[in-house]
Order: structure tokens, then C-alpha cells, then sequence
């Protein structure tokens, strides 16, 4: 079954997380390590992100610098067939549109329909570390409703050339990513539900969140949607607190609030583990909230935090 339909048949909230593919020269063991912790909690899916190649300079023989790009978490398409082999569990992976080229992107979907593997998620991806010049223009797709247009394209037989080859048995399905405190580039939350909403008119199933601390800022996002036409499930992405420089490197790189209260509370501490501990208390209380409210499922953000979404997950499951 497809994500759509295991939240559709689940008749609880369900369970499911987000892992990284090791780092380049690591083994699989690490993955099969994080969802060992985790797979008597019944993930209903997994999903595992995708990197694009960075550039660097490395010193060649004569001396100078020679520029290279470099994938340090390579990956993703194994790992998700590995996991549905080894596990039997769902997997979903990220497909994006920044550092790929639209003919890459046309590979790893053969890849994964070889593989059995049908459910997406996609992604614009993070531009930080991506040189703008990297593809010629219209090499890559700029924009997520790209991505979705040429998987739409994929799902009804059409290569990129426009030649038609047998469509898949069994198609493509996909979730899109949405941000309940608005996305960075966004000029306003209009602008931003505009877009979430133009994503689901091209086929998209689902969305899943951002990570955010305020369950107050979910809920007012997921009623916009509504009131906007957008009935998709809405799946909130929650990530537990575990080291004290999140508290300014969260709200830095991914554009979220910590609330006064939780800040307050990790102000106080004095040590990691002492951090961990607020942010495993907060996390609950999210948790609580957010079930009782009815949400089809809790997407948890594992990286650098598996044993604390653990202990998460023996108290609210």
C-alpha cells in the first residue's frame, strides 16, 4: 500500500520517521541500528533524505587545487530498497530538485520502479551549498511543482524526450513538504499556502511539516488549509531537543520558534543532558496534544536524536 492508504487504514496515529543515509565509506549497520531502536513502535514508513554533491578543492600532486564534487551521504535509492527487503516497511525517498538534473532524476526513477519502490517525497532541497552555475538553465527543475510534473509525465508512459514507454504498473505517489511558519523565500503565508495548494491540484497526497515547537502555529496553518480547499493529511514533523546550541542553530538553519516557555526551560540548563531532558518533556507534551487533536500521523526527525524519539514514542504509542 502506498502512504496514502496506510494512513487511511491506520486506526490510530501513526508512527513514522526520518533517517540520513551514512556517510560516504559507512556501512548500512548504522541505518539498521536506528530502526532496530524503533521498529516495535510499527513505523508505518520511512523516509530517507537525499544530498546533492557539494564542491570542493583538494590539493592534486603538482600542488594546486583541483576542484571536485563530493556526495557525502550517497545512497538514498539503495537504502530505501534495502529497507523494504530487509523490513518489509514502507520506504520513502526524498527526490529533489537542487544539484539534479532532470536527467538523473529520470534514472532514479527507473531505479526505484525496478525496485518496488513507488512512494516519493518531493522536494525542492536545500540551495545553500549548491553552486548556482552547477547545471546550464533548464537542466534541473527550480521549483517542487517541476519535480511533480515530470514524475506526473513518468507515471503516464513519456520520457523526458517525449517518447512513450510502458507506464508503470504500478505508478508514482507522492507527499510534498509544507511550512507552518512559512517557507524562508516566501513573501508572505498566502504566497506560501498558494503554492502548497498548486502542489496538491498536481497530485500531490500529502504534506508533511517543517519540525516546529508551537502545536498553536500547526493547528492555525492546518485550518488556513482547510479554508483555502487544501484537504490533504496534513502530517506534522516533530524533532525532540537534545544538545543546547539547537536552541540557536534550530531556529538559524530551518526558520522555526522556540516558544518562551521552552527557551526559558533550556536557558536553566547547564549540560547537554540536561538540555535533552526539556526537550524530551516538550516533545511529549507536543505529542499529546497533537494525538488527542486527531493528526493521521507524527513524522519524527531522528538525526542525532534516536534514543530521545525512542523513549518519545514508549509514552505515546
Amino acid at each position: 500500500m502506498s502512504v496514502i492508504e496506510l494512513l487511511k487504514n491506520s486506526n490510530k496515529t501513526a508512527f513514522s520517521f526520518e533517517i540520513l543515509p551514512p556517510l560516504k565509506g559507512n556501512s548500512f549497520a548504522k541505518v539498521c541500528n536506528t530502526i532496530d531502536k524503533l521498529r516495535e513502535f510499527a513505523p508505518k514508513y520511512i523516509n530517507i533524505t537525499t544530498h546533492h554533491s557539494e564542491a570542493v578543492y583538494r590539493e592534486t600532486a603538482d600542488g594546486l587545487l583541483k576542484k571536485m564534487y563530493v556526495r557525502k551521504h550517497p545512497g538514498t535509492v539503495a537504502i530505501a530498497a534495502a529497507i523494504r527487503n530487509r523490513y518489509g516497511i514502507a520506504a520513502v525517498p526524498h527526490i529533489i530538485c537542487k544539484g539534479f538534473s532532470k536527467e538523473e532524476t529520470e534514472y532514479a526513477l527507473i531505479d526505484l520502479q525496478f525496485l518496488g519502490v513507488t512512494d516519493l517525497l518531493l522536494l525542492r532541497g536545500d540551495a545553500s551549498k549548491l553552486e548556482k552555475d552547477r547545471f546550464a538553465p533548464g537542466q534541473s527543475h527550480e521549483h517542487t511543482t517541476g519535480l511533480i510534473a515530470q514524475v506526473n509525465q513518468y507515471n503516464q508512459g513519456i520520457d523526458l524526450e517525449g517518447n512513450n514507454f510502458e507506464k508503470p504498473a504500478v505508478p508514482f505517489s507522492y507527499g510534498v513538504a509544507c511550512y507552518p511558519e512559512k517557507h524562508e523565500e516566501a513573501p508572505n503565508m498566502d504566497s506560501d499556502i498558494a503554492f502548497l495548494k498548486k502542489k496538491v491540484e498536481m497530485g500531490a497526497e500529502y504534506a508533511v511539516t517543517q519540525m516546529f515547537f508551537d502545536n498553536r502555529k500547526y493547528f492555525d496553518f492546518v485550518e488556513r488549509c482547510r479554508r483555502e480547499g487544501i484537504h490533504i493529511p496534513v502530517i506534522p514533523g516533530i524533532k525532540p531537543i537534545v544538545l543546547l546550541d539547537q536552541l540557536t542553530v534550530l531556529p538559524r538553519i530551518f526558520r522555526t520558534d522556540i516558544p518562551d516557555a521552552l527557551e526559558a526551560e533550556l536557558r536553566k540548563c547547564k549540560t547537554n543532558e540536561e538540555a535533552r531532558q526539556v526537550g524530551l518533556e516538550w516533545c511529549i507534551m507536543q505529542c499529546r496534544e497533537l494525538i488527542q487533536s486527531g493528526v493521521p500521523s507524527i513524522h519524527f526527525y531522528t538525526l542525532l536524536a534516536t534514543d530521545s524519539v525512542r523513549q518519545i514514542a514508549k509514552e505515546i504509542y
